[in-house]
């Protein structure tokens, strides 16, 4: 199960974020592990307003994070990853939220989960990191604007393409502090196939896929192997 970017405040609603932030396993952390526990699911719960803690361990003054959970079927938080690539410039979460630093992979019994969030689609980079640390399926929780909602489907079945990988990707729906959402959460297979599509309005889509096809296409049509760029020792 996934659910979108930021839904405690709003990926938009910037002057709730500090209001809101948590710390790691603070209140949304309870509630989400009971709720993984309880229905015996792997959970992406969206991400959250974290406030790390600070030197003195008061929490003022601490830097905040969008950080993602990833809740085990027994309800045990088994990872968590602090967005890497803020959205906004030179304003909102660009300048309110610090940028994580690491590339966080979560091994499923049938798949190997790589974690992004939101504007992290733009970087291709980050997926050909988390492919080579056997990322197999990627989970994209999202605050996606509908003006832009054209770039969140290319971009979505590029990254499938590229890596061949699956893209599980959660868009939110109806409005954030007046940012209309482009919803349409999307699920695409290693081919670049459109699994399941969701509309602009809230919706659950329950999908059925195959792990075993990211290897099959791996070797039936092994690009990756090809590569010669960004790798520490080129291959020939």
């Amino acid at each position: 199960m996934v659910l979108p970017e930021l839904w405690t405040t709003g990926a938009f609603a910037y002057e709730e974020f500090a209001a809101r932030a948590e710390p790691l396993e603070g209140p949304t952390h309870e509630a989400m592990a009971k709720a993984a526990s309880d229905a015996g699911v792997w959970l992406h719960a969206g991400s959250i307003p974290e406030r790390a803690a600070s030197e003195d361990g008061s929490g003022s003054e601490a830097p905040l994070y969008n950080t993602s959970l990833v809740y085990s079927p027994a309800g045990e938080l088994v990872a968590s990853y602090r967005k890497i690539h803020r959205f906004g410039f030179d304003k909102g979460e660009a300048v309110l939220m610090g940028a994580g630093t690491d590339l966080v992979t979560v091994r499923l019994p049938e798949t190997v989960l790589g974690v992004a969030t939101c504007y992290d689609l733009r970087f291709p980079e980050l997926f050909r990191g988390l492919v080579d640390a056997g990322a197999q399926t990627f989970v994209v929780p999202a605050g996606w604007p509908e003006r832009r909602r054209s770039h969140w489907t290319l971009l979505a079945q590029a990254r499938a393409v590229e890596n061949q990988a699956y893209i599980l990707a959660c868009g939110t729906a109806g409005t954030h502090a007046g940012v209309p959402q482009a919803g349409h959460s999307i699920v695409v297979d290693p081919w670049g196939e459109i699994l399941a599509e969701a509309g602009s309005d809230e919706e659950i889509l329950t999908v059925d896929f195959d792990p075993a096809k990211v290897a099959t296409t791996r070797e039936q049509f092994p690009a990756l192997k090809d590569r010669l760029l960004g790798l520490e020792t080129p291959r020939r």
